[in-house]
């Protein structure tokens, strides 16, 4: 077991201003995962604004998910250098400015640049507020407050599959977009005024240089954990981003035959299972440090039982089928925050940014796998377009989740048993106390 001394603490752990810091990162959060989810409820929308086809009006999640993937290890260097405040201050600027832009163009090309840049801007937030969450709170609290982060962050999504939705249907598209812009003002003068990189006067992370960066990342790479954090991301996520970011909405108007205000409130459902199982992840996540990677296939085998019964069930689906299906796969949400727990415990503070980046890319890097594979299937079974969307394509489209799945099941059964052997060769003592319950960090 080690741990880290810091010399100058200006501000103590876990204290009201640790509170106040992560408080105000969570309000750029919650923001960036509105932007990143709004186009969940608007894609029927946005391929009659647009006039696009599948393929194309998956191209929109695609670009987005992939520029944030991409963008999570050089961000994630760049967060070890230059801190989580002027990282949210870019994010925040480049997220507003990318919601405004979509809310005026009506070209598929220009579209396109918004997303770009809104997958720029979403990709700086997240990881900053892991980083913020690692320096600002204890070990012990750490994943809990993880947790906690993730929950709050769907009071975004539950304002886009909401609000939003109600707001295009009343309003149209340019003045919901719009207005959705400009909470990114509010948000950005509590960032200016809160946001404190770290409480110690201890700059050690500053002295990085960018020569270093190469070095950081690859020193990240190859701890098994940070590996196992990263696999448990990818086979965790993708079924609910996959579902929330873009196809959830049609399948469930278009594919089962519900009303849009139906499929709203079922999102919204997934948002509040969200809520209410982080929680429990956290707490077990606490409790049994060791067991953390078999936390995360019992959620991934629930999830993939769960579709399994929709897409076997002959015709549509009851609703209650439905309501269990999203509560389930919404777990895969607070299951994925898992990942970064395993990085934190097999990382120095130095690396985290660059080790949670790392981690960060699983799950993204499923979701536009699983995105794509739903919009080209879809292209193929219903050439004519959304139009001719039924629950019979869906139900061809959406197989495309299980060779993810199992590419991620067995890669996670991979990493565990190395990191695993590689704590008990290093560490015998940090290996017993984690068997034991105990949190600690391995490095």
């Amino acid at each position: 077991m080690t741990s880290t001394s810091h010399s100058g603490q200006l501000y103590p752990l876990d204290g009201r201003r640790a509170w106040a810091v992560w408080a105000a990162a969570i309000a750029v959060y919650v923001l960036a995962v509105f932007h990143r989810t709004s186009l969940g409820v608007a894609g029927l929308e946005a391929a009659d604004r647009f006039g696009i086809s599948s393929s194309q009006l998956s191209t929109f999640t695609i670009v987005q998910v992939f520029v944030y993937a991409a963008m999570q290890l050089p961000v994630g260097a760049l967060l070890d250098r230059y801190g989580s405040k002027k990282l949210l201050g870019i994010g925040l600027t480049l997220l507003t400015a990318a919601q405004l832009g979509f809310a005026f163009v009506h070209s598929f090309p220009a579209a396109l640049v918004c997303r770009v840049l809104l997958g720029i801007g979403d990709a700086m937030v997240f990881i900053s507020v892991l980083r913020l969450v690692a320096l600002w709170f204890s070990p012990r609290r750490t994943p809990m407050v993880t947790q906690l982060t993730g929950v709050l962050g769907q009071i975004g999504a539950f304002a886009s599959a909401g609000p939003l939705a109600a707001a295009l249907d009343r309003f149209g598209w340019t003045p919901s977009y719009a207005v959705a812009a400009s909470f990114g003002v509010v948000t950005g003068v509590a960032l200016v005024v809160l946001v404190k990189d770290s409480p110690y006067a201890d700059r050690r992370r500053d002295e990085l240089r960018l020569r270093a960066v190469a070095r950081t990342l690859r020193s990240a790479w190859l701890v098994p954990g940070t590996r196992l954090g990263l696999w448990s991301h990818f086979t965790s996520q993708f079924a609910a981003n996959m579902f929330t970011m873009l196809w959830g909405f049609p399948f469930l108007v278009a594919g089962e035959g519900l009303s849009p205000a139906t499929a709203s409130i079922l999102l919204m459902a997934m948002v509040i299972t969200t809520v209410v199982s982080s929680p429990v992840i956290g707490t077990l996540t606490m409790r049994y440090p060791f067991s953390r990677s078999t936390l995360v296939l019992w959620i991934v085998a629930a999830a993939v039982v769960a579709w399994t019964v929709v897409l076997i069930w002959p015709g549509r689906a009851p609703l209650w089928l439905l309501v269990a299906l999203v509560v389930v796969i919404a777990v895969g949400g607070p299951g994925s925050m898992i990942g970064f727990d395993l990085a934190r415990t097999f990382n120095p503070p130095t690396r985290l940014g660059s080790a949670s980046g790392i981690v960060n890319t699983g799950g993204f890097v499923a979701t536009l796998t699983a995105v794509a594979l739903v919009g080209v299937v879809l292209d193929h079974v219903a050439p004519a377009g959304p139009s001719t969307w039924d629950v019979d394509s869906f139900r061809i489209a959406m197989t495309v989740q299980y060779p993810v799945w199992a590419l991620g099941i067995v890669q996670v059964l991979r990493y565990r048993h190395r990191s695993r052997r590689a704590m008990l060769e290093a560490d015998p003592e940090a290996y017993a106390a984690m068997q034991a319950g105990r949190s600690v960090t391995f490095h």
